[in-house]
């Protein structure tokens, strides 16, 4: 078996950060990851903030728009459009809350389902080649790792809106404060 970073085959040597960046390593591996995903989740209306939405539709109780765009860090105007888009694909469906009809449920629907588990075996599929060269266990003990780091950065500083963590890495890659003040 290879070593890490050890040459097995024609092409160039595998590039490496002086110094063992972790900020390189990180970006890498996200640009393949958004690059995979992005291939499968092309037809989803909204991408990856839609297929956020439409998984937290199935696989959670169905919340309102408004906790649903809270919790996934999804500004709650671009959430409306995110939501419309859904329902005119026949996605997801905005229901009455019974225990308070002002406000409405976001539900998958029967056909949302079937192309969230679609959806879901595909990016399953992309995963699994980025993270090929590893081990099952590796790759479990990865996504465990990661998940851990994440709840941690999202405590300490947390993300309540996805779509400035891209403004943030564009700009200049430091974190910049929301208009209201730190949170």
């Amino acid at each position: 078996m290879p070593r890490p970073g050890e040459r097995t085959g024609p092409g160039p040597a595998p590039a490496r950060a002086a110094g063992g960046d972790l900020g390189w390593a990180l970006g890498v591996v996200f640009r393949a990851y958004v690059k995979s995903s992005s291939a499968v989740l092309h037809d989803l209306p909204g991408g990856p903030r839609g297929h956020q939405v439409l998984a937290a539709a199935v696989e959670a109780t169905p919340e309102s728009q408004i906790s649903l765009a809270r919790r996934l860090g999804i500004d709650k105007t671009v959430m409306t459009y995110l939501i419309d888009d859904l329902e005119r694909a026949g996605l997801v469906e905005r229901r009455a809350n019974p225990d308070d009809r002002r406000h409405k449920t976001i539900v998958a629907t029967d056909h949302g389902h079937q192309v969230w588990s679609a959806t879901r075996d595909r990016l399953e599929q992309a995963e699994k080649h980025l993270l090929g060269p590893l081990q099952p266990t590796d790759r479990e003990a990865l996504r465990s790792l990661l998940f851990q780091l994440a709840d941690q950065a999202q405590a300490v500083d947390p993300v309540v809106d996805t779509c400035q963590i891209v403004s943030d890495i564009a700009a200049d890659g430091q974190p910049h404060e929301p208009a209201d003040g730190p949170h």
